[in-house]
């Protein structure tokens, strides 16, 4: 897992990380989600290092990636996977060589087994037939795809990925998010994402962090977030009168469950609200 303990980063006298402590949890969809300006993007690259913080510590898996030097971060960064907004391919290699780059990188291994590495990945993401086309001959949702192969290719422990639905259609957008939800589970992943979408919220939410003006706002799941009272999150979240409709058709189908007042009374959130 990777824990946050509180984080602070600020530019100038703009304040953008305010004490933050979160745990992302192995195994499970991580979200980050918020406004423009809460914070969330700075968080995620505080956390593979591309910011340097101002206060408090990251650990992996209980290693303090905050006090490592640069050859030791290096070794964390073996074991992080990236899969980027824009899918970030190099448009001169096909698919196949494009999710080699990582094993040429990384890797001492012989081309032989680099290239079985590689077909592993392409075929468990739907892509064996494509590895000889270039990023300019396939689709969006294809190229996503070809980055998530990328990305788990060395077979991390750790998955950043930001907005990877960004410019997809609702029904690949949902493909991505069952493609991310397997192999995070599969693999037992610790899989952090930034995203606006709220089908994914919605639907891979194992843990949501919800950032509001550089602090953390409100902490839980997709269930729990059915139920939350925080105002700013269901003003977030729930901002549309459809979305403010399918909330409640939510609701009703949770309380259809015979045991649905122990649920709610035992929801980690339950206490906090009240309180």
């Amino acid at each position: 897992m990777i824990e946050l303990v509180n984080i602070k980063k600020g530019f100038g006298d703009k304040e953008i990380l305010k004490d933050v402590t979160v745990t992302m949890e192995a195994g499970k969809m991580n979200l980050i989600i918020g406004s423009s300006g809460s914070g969330k993007t700075v968080m995620m690259k505080c956390m593979v290092g591309l910011i340097e913080l101002d206060s408090g510590s990251i650990l992996y898996s209980g290693k303090d990636f905050t006090a490592m030097d640069n050859n030791q971060r290096k070794e964390i960064r073996k074991e992080i996977g990236m899969l980027f907004q824009g899918s970030a391919l190099f448009d001169s290699m096909t698919v196949e060589q494009n999710v080699m780059f990582p094993l040429d990188m990384f890797s001492n291994d012989r081309t032989r087994d680099k290239k079985k590495r590689v077909q592993e990945v392409l075929d468990r993401v739907n892509l064996k037939e494509a590895g000889k086309k270039y990023p300019a001959e396939i689709s969006g949702g294809m190229k996503k795809r070809v980055g998530i192969a990328r990305s788990i290719v060395l077979n991390p422990k750790y998955l950043f990925c930001d907005e990877p639905n960004s410019g997809l259609d609702p029904q690949t957008s949902l493909v991505i998010d069952k493609l991310i939800k397997e192999l995070t589970v599969e693999y037992n992943i610790t899989t952090v994402m930034n995203t606006h979408d709220m089908n994914t919220v919605m639907e891979s939410g194992d843990h949501i962090v919800y950032m509001f003006e550089g602090k953390k706002q409100w902490e839980g799941n997709n269930e729990e977030i059915i139920f939350s009272k925080d105002k700013r999150l269901n003003d977030f979240i729930f901002a549309s009168e459809f979305l403010q409709d399918a909330k409640e058709m939510r609701q009703l189908d949770a309380f259809k469950d015979k045991n649905w007042r122990s649920n709610l009374k035992d929801r980690p959130g339950a206490r906090e609200e009240k309180a």
